[in-house]
């Protein structure tokens, strides 16, 4: 599985969600097909719940994990 990664750190949101939201419709058909992950860093804690509120209401999988001070915020398949 390919990893895309996204640096979202200085962003607030709405911006964080909007982001990812483009980023996951960009990639939509690798996600869909399992080929692509992707992998979003931020370090808005907010985005921790609007991102994957959103993501799996579009039916993907999520997962956060936080390093030092940055979420790391995992979609995929």
């Amino acid at each position: 599985m390919e990893t895309i990664e996204f640096d979202n750190c200085g962003q607030l949101c709405p911006s964080t969600l909007l982001t990812a939201l483009r980023e996951v419709n960009t990639y939509r058909d690798q996600l869909q097909q399992g080929s692509h992950q992707l992998v979003i860093k931020t370090d808005a804690r907010d985005a921790t719940r609007t991102i994957p509120d959103a993501v799996e209401n579009m039916g993907y999988q999520v997962e956060i994990s936080k390093q030092h001070s940055i979420y790391v915020i995992r979609i995929y398949k």
